[in-house]
């Protein structure tokens, strides 16, 4: 089968994300990507889903590939970007993450509102659980967990000191199994990949970590793919497959 080129970006936050902007909203997001020649994106809130399937909705309208996902927060304090080929799986794995997590209510008036739309971003709901705790999953667990679920999983901003795997661990750890890595869109990718071993062999991927809808990436990174589906693009992701 002749691949095609998908021009993406899957770390994406909704006003879901209590550091998300209220712009942030199911069909603001599609239209913007849309309006920046994407083919494909991910919405990625903290250590949640409940806006994937608005967003997903949203993105059939418009032609665009929406993976449901998730930057989950390990016990490590460490953000990881989980990927799933189906919203049954998304929803799966958030309900295993939320039994790990600790209950402290949110305070939107520190850290902001957590909101739950619908495919036509009404409010239909506010989380009242603070989602920028940590789980209780540690990172080696995290792609096993992912991919019981039809997913995949890779470390976020793997160049970034706040959440970032290697400024908290050292190094990407082999046991983790990680296939992929994500650095930040001013990383300097050889530099970079050349001063941490860990990185080599690591399949890279560019994303925005957009909380405002003017950081969603533009036209520029992009993947070949064997159709234009999610199974696809996880399976891409997770090269080892």
């Amino acid at each position: 089968m002749e691949k095609e080129t998908l021009y993406y970006d899957f770390h994406l936050h909704s006003c879901l994300s209590p550091c998300g902007d209220a712009d942030m909203t199911p069909n603001n997001i599609v239209n913007m990507a849309k309006l920046k020649g994407l083919d494909a994106i991910a919405l990625t809130d903290h250590n949640a889903c409940g806006n994937c399937r608005a967003i997903m909705s949203a993105g059939e309208r418009e032609g665009i590939i929406v993976l449901p996902g998730m930057e989950l927060c390990t016990s490590e304090d460490i953000h990881i970007i989980c990927l799933f080929a189906t919203l049954d799986g998304a929803l799966g794995f958030e309900k295993e993450i939320r039994a790990t997590m600790p209950v402290v209510k949110n305070r939107p008036d520190i850290f902001g509102d957590q909101l739950i739309l619908d495919d036509e971003d009404n409010i239909i709901g506010n989380e009242d659980g603070l989602l920028i705790v940590a789980s209780g999953v540690g990172v080696d667990n995290v792609l096993s967990i992912s991919r019981g679920f039809g997913g995949t999983a890779f470390p976020a901003h793997a160049d970034k000191t706040s959440g970032g795997i290697i400024e908290i661990l050292g190094a990407i750890p082999r046991e983790a199994g990680f296939t992929s890595a994500e650095l930040s869109p001013l990383c300097d990718v050889p530099s970079f990949i050349a001063a941490n071993e860990s990185l080599g062999g690591l399949r890279i991927v560019r994303d925005s970590d957009a909380h405002y809808l003017w950081d969603i990436s533009e036209r520029k990174n992009s993947m070949p793919v064997e159709g234009r589906s999610l199974s696809e693009v996880v399976k891409y992701i997770d090269c080892c497959r």
